[in-house]
Formats: C-alpha cells, structure tokens, sequence
C-alpha cells in the first residue's frame, strides 16, 4: 500500500500540519507528548506518567511517503483519545507510542523492535508501506506481539501468521477491481503495464490485475519495469507506446507514478491511465500536472461519500485538527485500526498481548468508518468494499464502489 483520497482539494500544508501533531504542536487535543532518544514521540493521555496501557504505532514521520505518516498518526490519535474520552480501559487510558518508520523497511523494523523492547507496547499498528509493514511483522511474530496493518495490502502480508491483521482490503482484490473497471467501465481490451520492481507492492499489484484481466478476455501486450527513486522512463514509455496499448496501468506510489504519466504524454503515450491505492498523495497533481488528470485508482475511502459514518468522522477530525479533512485515506484507516484495537483490548480477557490478539482475532463486524471489519475466519484480511476515484484539478471524484464477492473473493 496505500493515497489524494480525499476527494478534496490537497494542499501541503495539510501534511505540515500534521508533522506539527507529531512533534507535539499542541494540536493532539491535549494528550502529554514527550520525545525519546531515537526521535520517536510517545503521544496519549498521561503517556509521559507512564500508568496507561501502551500501543505502539509505526508511521513515515519523514521520508517520501510523509503525506501517509501524517495522516496516520492524526488518525490513530484521534481514536485513542476518543477511546479514552469514554473512560478507556476501567477508567485507566491507552497510551499511544509513534515510532518514525523514515519511509524505510529498516527503520521500520528498528521502529517496532523499539516500541516492544523499550516502550513495553502490548500491540502494534502500521504501516501503510507493504515492505514496511513485512519488517515490522518479522518482530512481531518473534516477540508474539499482535499486528494491525493500517494499508499494506500485499496479499501474502498475514499467511502463515496469525498475529498479523490489517484494516484494508487485500491486492488480491485491489488489482482486478481494477482489471473489471478497466475492462468494462472503460472498455479496455490491449492494456501495458509499468512496474516497480523494487516494491512488492507494485510487483503484486501488477500480477493480481494482469490476471484478472486475462480472465476477463483481455490482453497484457508488454510489461516494463522501473524502480523506485528513478526520475527518467523515457526508454520504457518510449516501448510501450510502440506497443500501440489503449490503457496503462501503473502500480507503483505517488512518488514515481505522477512523473511516469507527465513523461508519458511527452512521448507520445496517450492512453487511458489507471492505478492502486499508492496513488494516494496530493503530490501526484503536482508531479503528474495536466497529465494525470481523468486518471482512475483505487482507494478504501473518500471524503465525499455520502454515508454518516464518514459524516461524524470528519466532523471529529475537523473538531480536533483546526476544521481540516483527512488529505489521504489513510487518516481514515489509521482511525479505524486504532479504534479495533481499543475495543479488543476492552473485550480482551486478559490486557496482555495473547489477551489483545485473540480478541482482535474474534472481531466481527466491526464499524469502521472505511467500512464494516470482521477478522474471525478470514486469516487477518478482512473483505472489504472498494472504490474507483477519478483524479480531477480539485482532488478526486467519486467513479464507482465494488463489493467483494463472498464466494469467489472478486469483485461483483
């Protein structure tokens, strides 16, 4: 994973802001902040006391992949203190420690090695980086500590480990959404793709559409492949275009995706443009410009869908983040891991990590503002709801939603 998922206008100072939330602004409605020797903070009520039950969550404080890390520190604390508004765990509050993952899978795994061995944090949340969140998951497994991913969504991400969970849907089912909307909303049928090769994200994504839209009946006429922190494809979109496709799809972040459209127009590449939830990012506007524009991708949620669940969401988040909105979906997801958590810890037997991991385990139908979450059964993943946005000058609009099948797991 993960993306802007708004549906708003991005700006960024929206992730400034949230930078400020991190490092204790004052903005973190009130909770007690302090910063630990390795840059981290620990954020909660009465956190710096040291008499709340801790968690600890794992975001991109810095690095690329900033606008993710913002949001999901805003969204998680926004849960906790919420949780905590309503009397916690027998009046006594959970405490959140945020660890700063630099958008880097080692720093990731250092993060979360960290939160465990020092700040005794019982469960983990993040991260939204699937090479991320594989690290931090390699730690929790050996330490036996329960983990919510908030969007990493490669497929494999939770077999084999049942400590391992995440909030959004998997790209198993992301990438033939995707194939579907393409092939019958668009009407596709000679479709290139482009690929990250260094992400397994983008490596996943990119196999699970092309199967999906094989089976559909339509045809994958050439791949090319770049890797992450590349500035120039002009070799690769030069070959496609020779390719003579009628879409593109691209399943790699914001970071490099926006440049890869803007440099495929100046090739001569005009065709349709499609992607993931890595898309996600105000800076995709700014790095794509004209290019991207009346591009689709798929996200968990947007800030203009008209269900109340998303209506008192960010009627709280406005309440507590001076009037602002989520600028990625993953203020939304953050929110909703964090809230799980919380209320497995309450209906927890036993407020320890084997207590904590069963009750996230027997989860069922849990409201989550991206949509309900039931985890008993489904080995971590959760079937989840997608949407399709449309990226406009003024953010995204909303294109069509896809439910998940409960028999095949493929969107219907």
């Amino acid at each position: 994973m993960i993306i802007n998922k708004s549906g708003f206008s991005w700006k960024l100072g929206l992730a400034v802001l949230a930078m400020g939330v991190v490092f204790g602004c004052g903005c973190n409605g009130g909770g007690d902040t302090k910063t630990d020797n390795s840059g981290g903070s620990t954020t909660g009520t009465k956190a710096a006391a040291g008499d709340g039950i801790p968690i600890g969550l794992v975001a991109s404080q810095n690095g690329e992949l900033k606008p993710w890390g913002a949001d999901s520190v805003k969204g998680a604390q926004l849960a906790v203190d919420e949780f905590n508004a309503g009397g916690g765990i027998d009046g006594k509050p959970v405490t959140l420690v945020i660890g700063d993952s630099n958008s880097k899978p080692a720093d990731g795994k250092s993060a979360a090695e960290k939160l465990i061995a020092t700040d005794k944090v019982i469960g983990l949340l993040g991260e939204v980086s699937s090479g991320i969140t594989a690290q931090m998951g390699q730690v929790a497994t050996e330490k036996g500590i329960p983990l919510i991913a908030i969007g990493a969504t490669k497929t494999t991400l939770t077999e084999g480990k049942p400590n391992i969970f995440r909030v959004c849907y998997t790209d198993a089912f992301q990438g033939p959404v995707m194939a579907k909307f393409a092939y019958d909303a668009l009407g596709l049928r000679n479709v290139a793709l482009i690929t990250d090769k260094k992400q397994i994200y983008s490596t996943g994504l990119s196999d699970s559409f092309r199967a999906y839209f094989q089976t559909l009946g339509g045809k994958i006429i050439d791949e090319e492949f770049y890797q992450s922190g590349d500035t120039q494809f002009q070799t690769q979109l030069t070959n496609l275009r020779n390719k003579k496709p009628d879409g593109l799809f691209m399943s790699g972040y914001f970071t490099e995706t926006g440049p890869i459209a803007r440099q495929a127009k100046e090739a001569g590449l005009d065709v349709k443009m499609m992607g993931g939830d890595g898309w996600d990012s105000s800076e995709i506007l700014n790095t794509g410009g004209d290019a991207i524009l009346g591009s689709f991708f798929c996200n968990h949620y947007n800030n203009k869908e008209d269900r109340p669940e998303v209506k008192t969401f960010l009627d709280k988040w406005g309440k507590k983040y001076d009037g602002s909105v989520p600028a990625t979906t993953m203020g939304a997801l953050a929110y909703d891991a964090a809230a799980l958590m919380c209320d497995a810890l309450k209906r927890a037997k036993t407020k320890d990590s084997a207590g904590l991991q069963a009750a996230i385990e027997d989860t069922v139908d849990f409201k989550g503002v991206s949509g309900n979450i039931s985890l008993k059964g489904n080995h971590g993943n959760p079937p989840k709801r997608a949407i399709v946005v449309k990226l406009t000058k003024d953010g995204q609009e909303f294109a069509k939603a896809y439910e998940e099948d409960p028999t095949t797991k493929l969107p219907k």
